[in-house]
């Protein structure tokens, strides 16, 4: 199948924001997952003075993850779906969260700059056309010895994760999904999984854009093996 990519994915994204809060909360670990890895980013404290992007925030889980482990930072969600972010807006959220509309590849645009201190992005760059260019982005954006936190499908390489992944899309996720109209997003994530680099491929990829001290950490249960934390460092020097 063809991938959905830009407006057609954002507009995918925006139809199944209505149920979409309550497809991920069948998961088991989703949100205890999002936290694990806004921890492993290593912020200090309760994040005080510290700016923090969430981007690609969808209906709010990860801003939420964010806000959980770093109650006192100040943070910035953006989506490219509309209909996602005004879901994640119209929840209650304490001073210091503000929401964008803007695709990861148009930052600036909309007024999103840094420095910022961290940048955490969960379900993001399988679903952009060009992840490379998104990462140049993210890096200058990023003060030097920023970090970047990326929570994402990316298999290990096993054949057996690529198979337990097929079963969990094929034979639970899509034919909920499909019930409430949003069948060709839920083919979508199944596919981009697979089609998507591999944990290795993506900690060479991050290296490739300039990013240091690049970890690439395992989360529990059955997504042992399809999900992962990338954490890297932009350069202290600004390289």
């Amino acid at each position: 199948m063809t991938l959905l990519r830009d407006e057609d994915l954002s507009a995918a994204f925006d139809h199944a924001s209505r149920s979409y809060d309550a497809l991920v909360a069948a998961n088991p670990g989703y949100h205890s997952h999002l936290r694990r890895s806004v921890r492993r980013l290593g912020l200090p404290g309760r994040g005080e003075g510290l700016r923090v992007l969430d981007l690609g925030c969808g209906t709010g889980a990860s801003t939420a993850a964010i806000r959980s482990v770093l109650p006192a930072a100040a943070v910035t969600a953006v989506d490219a779906s509309a209909g996602m972010l005004g879901r994640a807006a119209a929840k209650p959220w304490a001073d210091g969260v503000r929401f964008v509309h803007a695709p990861a590849e148009h930052l600036a645009e909309a007024g999103v700059d840094g420095p910022f201190d961290a940048v955490f992005a969960a379900y993001l760059f399988r679903n952009v056309s060009d992840p490379d260019a998104v990462l140049r982005t993210v890096r200058t954006i990023l003060r030097p010895g920023g970090r970047l936190g990326v929570h994402e499908y990316s298999l290990s390489g096993r054949p057996a994760d690529r198979a337990v992944w097929t079963t969990v899309c094929r034979g639970v996720v899509q034919p909920a999904a499909t019930l409430l109209g949003d069948g060709p997003l839920y083919r979508h994530l199944w596919r981009s999984v697979l089609d998507f680099d591999t944990a290795g491929r993506f900690a060479d990829r991050l290296r490739a854009a300039g990013f240091d001290r690049v970890r690439t950490l395992p989360l529990p249960g059955w997504q042992t093996g399809i999900t992962h934390t990338f954490v890297a460092e932009r350069g202290e020097d600004g390289r």
